[in-house]
This record gives structure tokens, sequence and C-alpha cells, in this order.
């Protein structure tokens, strides 16, 4: 294994002109030389502007040139830093900038009404923006342009700091296991393990579609800049720009979540087959469990070089698995690599091949704590020190794991466990659902009920007709404790665009309407 990062400066004297990575709408390029020079001068501003090694640092932008070039300048200058999804508004993302101390946030001239709001929310911190300046903000390009392209004389490795995205909470901000003052070229056992199993490396040309805040997205093209290949980054996600990019670069490498395989899928016929997607080498899908039928359709379309992983943006384990295995083992996420994976119950105790319980990690390639949060780093260990993230599974005999949900999901209906996952992954194969989300609401007599919330294909299909075509088409699929009781239509749903679905603000407003429901009809 090749641990050595061989950071974009390598790269900048080895191949100056080649493309670091490309904004796939603008069609801007930055060279490696472009990356080396931008970067030193960064880590030079963050140095004049005081900050030391170990220092915390929050960009919040949409995906755009100057983010890829900040990271990695407060990686020269072993900075802690902290990407904040560009979807937060005012009062949320000052909470994580609070939060994770930072000294500097840099953000950006699309996002000038949040930020604009967070001026005096985020006292002593130094803020910047890129594209523009509004009151209260710097220039971040004049700035950067006033400082040298040497290297620091202080160059050693920062790290990154995400937040979870509090689709089931309040964020915590998430610090893997980290070494200040390591080389500034010293890749992480975890990083160099996840670059060497998926073959990134100098022929790399890797499709993001994703936005840059979010973990998988960040990591990955870290990875493929690290080993001197191209990085084609997708301002924002559209299913047909996509397939589109494949061809016109010829991306040899992709990283997706299931609801993109599900909006490539629903093309038209006609605009799927002319998209040249055959220079794809290993296609990586992870973030939720992927419906069976739709990977058995991207198999089917893109052939055997479907990979899915699971992990979380802790990262203490990981489960990978390949087409093949995945063939002879539907619906499974993989087998642990690096680490060990245990289904434990309520009481501790680890359970046996086939049981249900929450899913484990032990012996990772890094650990992590919840920056500080001690309560939250404590829940999330067990007296043997294996760490969970809340997901709910299960093992078979040989060892691969399959996720049925979180446990902050689940619904108990009448005593009986039911996993919305796998209901709204029987939904969203019918051919006229966009999208949809299935959670519990308070019952009378069961304790809780089925509740679905669906985004028709066509908003002029909502209505009695389509729910009741639903649910015929779940009871043909599910038990009938299983079935939706109730749907909902919504023109859209929350949905992050890292393809997680913001449920628990929808479950909420359902909550508490169900439970005001329930008091105003209780006998007296």
């Amino acid at each position: 294994m090749n641990n050595t990062l061989q950071h974009p400066a390598i790269h900048a004297v080895s191949q100056p002109d080649r493309p670091a990575f490309i904004m796939a709408t603008s069609g801007e390029i930055v060279t490696y030389r472009d990356l080396d020079r931008r970067s030193c001068q960064a880590a030079q501003l963050f140095r004049a502007l005081g900050l030391k090694a170990g220092d915390h640092i929050a960009i919040q932008m949409e995906n755009n040139r100057h983010f890829m070039e900040i990271m990695w300048g407060a990686q020269r200058a072993g900075l802690i830093y902290t990407a904040i999804s560009s979807h937060l508004k005012c009062d949320e993302a000052s909470c994580i900038v609070a939060n994770c101390l930072a000294r500097v946030l840099i953000t950006s001239a699309a996002l000038a009404e949040v930020a604009m709001d967070m001026v005096g929310k985020v006292n002593a911190v130094q803020l910047f923006m890129v594209d523009g300046t509004r009151p209260g903000f710097e220039s971040w390009e004049k700035a950067l342009a006033r400082q040298s392209e040497t290297p620091i004389a202080d160059e050693q490795a920062g790290i990154q700091m995400l937040y979870s995205s509090g689709t089931t909470g309040q964020p915590k901000g998430i610090l893997p296991t980290w070494q200040p003052g390591s080389p500034v070229h010293q890749m992480s056992t975890a990083m160099a393990s996840l670059a060497d199993f998926f073959q990134i490396d100098e022929n790399t040309v890797y499709l993001s579609p994703a936005p840059l805040y979010h973990a998988a997205p960040l990591v990955y093209n870290t990875l493929v800049m690290s080993r001197g290949g191209t990085s084609v980054i997708m301002e924002k996600f559209d299913a047909e720009s996509s397939l589109a990019l494949i061809g016109r670069y010829g991306c040899t490498h992709s990283q997706w979540v299931p609801i993109m395989f599900i909006r490539m899928l629903k093309l038209p016929e006609a605009i799927r087959a002319k998209c040249d997607v055959s220079s794809m080498r290993i296609a990586i899908h992870a973030a939720a469990p992927c419906p069976r039928e739709i990977k058995e359709q991207m198999i089917a379309w893109w052939g055997n070089i479907i990979w899915e992983y699971y992990s979380s943006t802790e990262g203490a384990g990981a489960t990978i698995i390949n087409t093949e295995q995945w063939l002879a083992h539907p619906g499974s996420v993989g087998v642990a690599v690096n680490s060990k994976v245990h289904i434990v119950d309520d009481a501790g105790k680890e359970l046996p091949a086939g049981k249900v319980g929450t899913v484990y990690f032990s012996d990772g390639l890094q650990s992590f704590e919840y920056f500080n949060e001690p309560e939250r780093t404590r829940d999330a260990y067990n007296e043997k020190g294996w760490s969970t993230s809340g997901d709910v599974g299960y093992v078979d005999e040989a060892g691969f794991l399959y996720l049925t949900d979180r446990r902050n999901f689940m619904i108990i209906s009448g005593g009986v466990n039911i996993y919305p996952q796998e209901i709204e992954n029987i939904l969203i194969t019918h051919e006229r659902v966009a999208d949809v989300a299935v959670f519990g609401i308070p019952n009378a007599e069961f304790g809780e009920e089925v509740k679905a919330v669906v985004q028709p294909r066509h908003w002029s299909d909502a209505g009695d007709e389509l729910a009741l075509e639903l649910m015929q088409w779940c009871r043909r699929r599910l038990s009938g404790v299983k079935c939706p009781r109730s749907i909902d239509f919504k023109r859209e749903l929350p949905r992050l665009d890292n393809g997680k679905l913001y449920k628990r603000l929808l479950r909420d407003s359902y909550l508490q309407a169900a439970t005001a429901s329930l008091i105003a009809h209780s006998p007296a």
C-alpha cells in the first residue's frame, strides 16, 4: 500500500499543465501548476491572518473553482477545515461556525443572502467572500493576490472536520483521529487504502456529481488530486448532463448516490441510448441503501462496474461489495474491509447471522470524536470500544451486511418493527414516482402507522387515483402491516443535493399534526 500523498505540489513539477480539475458547466480548467500556486497563496494568507496549525476554518459555498483551492491551502497549513452545506440558513450555519471554533469563514456571492445574515452572529470570525463582496466581507481573491506563491515555512498536513447532515438530529462535528504536525505529503492509512482499492492513479478521470461539502465527494476529489488524476466537478447534479460528461471527458471513475441512479434511469430511453459510458471502469455508490431493482437496472445498463460501499462520515469502519458479489448477495452492502462488523441488540449483546440489530464496527483504521461533544462521543461507543452511527441491519452466514434503516426511523406498529427503507424501495420503482419518504405517525390503536409522502413525476398525477394505485402496488409486494395506511403528495421532497432525504423535518411536521389530532379526539 502506498500511503504517500503525492501532493499537488509534486504534480505541479512533474505534470504542471495537466488539469487537476475541470468545472463541468463553465469548462474552467485548473491545472496542477494553478492549484499549487493558489493553495500556496491560501496557506500564506492563513498564516498572515494569524492562524497556526491546529486552528479551524469554515467554508460555505456552492461547488466552484475556489473550493478545492481553499481546501488544499488549509491542508498545507495544518488547519482543521469544516465544509458547511450550502443549503443551511443563517442560524444553522452560524451554529456550526461557532461550534467548530472557526477563526475564518469563507463564503460566496451566490450565498450572499445567508452570509449577510451571519454578520454579527459569528463574532471574532474573519469573513471572506469569493466572486464578489458584501459589507462585512473582504474579497478572498484580492487578499489572495497579495500573497506569495511559495510554500509556507512550516507546512504540515491539515484535516477535514465535517458535520453530520442532521437528517436525524442536530449536526455533530466529526473529527477523525489526527496527529498534528504530520508531514504534508503523508496520507492516512484509511485514505491510502481507499485510493488503492478503487485503483485511483494518474490516469483516473473522476466525475464528481455531488456537492463538495459532503464527505464522499470531498474525499474522492482529494484522492484523485493526490494521485495526479483529473476531477470533473459538476456545479450541480443533472442526470442527462452527467451522462454527457462521461462521454465528453472519457471519465473512468464516478461516485453516486441511489437517487442519482434513479434520475438517470427515468430519463427517456432515447436520451440514455445516445450516451457513451464505455470509458467508465468503476462506478461507486453509497450514502443510502440502493433499491434492488434500481441496482439491477444499472448493472444491466453499465455492466459489472458497479461498486457499493457502506460507511459514514465518522469513518470508523466500512464494507465494500462489487457487482459479482452483489449478484450473489442481492441487497447487501458488502463485507467489512479493514474493520470488523458486529450486530448488537438493545441490551448490548452481539447477535448471530440473520438477526436485526444496531450495526457496530471495531478494529477500523481510524477512530473519531464528536468535536466538543464528549457525551455524544461516549454514546457512539459501547463498553467494548465498538462504534456505531445508528444504522440498523444484519449479516448473513457469509458475513455480508444488509442495512434495514436508521434506528431513529424505525416504525413500531402493533408491536411489529417496520423499516421504512424497505417500503421506500418498493414505491420508488413505480414509473409514476419521482421520490418518496416513509415514516411513522401516531395511531391510537397500534401506536404508530405507516405514512408515505410521494413526489410524483408529473404533478398532474397527484390525487386519489394515483394514491390507490400505489397502495395496490405495495400490497402486491409487501405484507399488509408494512403497507402505507395513507399517501400524501408533495411537489418536491426535502432531499439534500448530497442525496440524503431530510426526513426528520418532514416527519416532524406530520407528528405535530397527528399528535394534536389524537389529543383533540381522545376521551375527556
